[in-house]
């Protein structure tokens, strides 16, 4: 059995398990990309006495999408201070990460839908992650999943 936390399921998902504990994790799925300035996917995240969805997520090709945001932290595995950030443009999705000693990345996922409607709500979940080879796996899983949806799914 491999290691690895965080798996691919080509081209429909991308999951993210805790390896402190499996039965918290975050999925990206559902993905589709309208035109060719965006993809549209869902995030799904699950933990004891929770489970929740927001969809649709946009991300903008701009360069600025999650992707490169994770290869970024997979690059400094030997870690980093303070807290990095990276957030969809409508805010809806935010990742913070956070590196521990003994090479390990929390990566806190902030679902915040309807963010200015009344009665809106937030919710976040922390998935711990190795820094070095599940943080590249990661990083390269989220850009085959941004890449995939061109909606052929056939």
């Amino acid at each position: 059995m491999n290691s690895h936390d965080t798996h691919l399921d080509p081209p429909d998902a991308v999951t993210v398990r805790c390896r402190n504990n499996h039965s918290v994790r975050v999925r990206l799925c559902d993905g589709s990309r309208p035109d060719e300035d965006r993809v549209l996917f869902a995030v799904e995240a699950q933990a004891p006495g929770l489970a929740l969805r927001i969809d649709p997520v946009v991300a903008w090709n701009r360069g600025a999408d999650l992707a490169p945001f994770l290869e970024g932290l997979a690059a400094d595995y030997r870690g980093w201070d303070g807290q990095r950030e990276w957030q969809t443009d409508d805010r809806d999705l935010t990742v913070g990460a956070v590196f521990r000693s003994g090479g390990h990345v929390g990566l806190t996922w902030t679902l915040r839908p309807w963010r200015s409607a009344d009665g809106g709500w937030k919710a976040s979940v922390t998935t711990w992650v190795e820094a070095g080879e599940q943080m590249s796996a990661l990083a390269g899983d989220v850009r085959r999943f941004l890449a995939e949806q061109d909606g052929s799914h056939g």
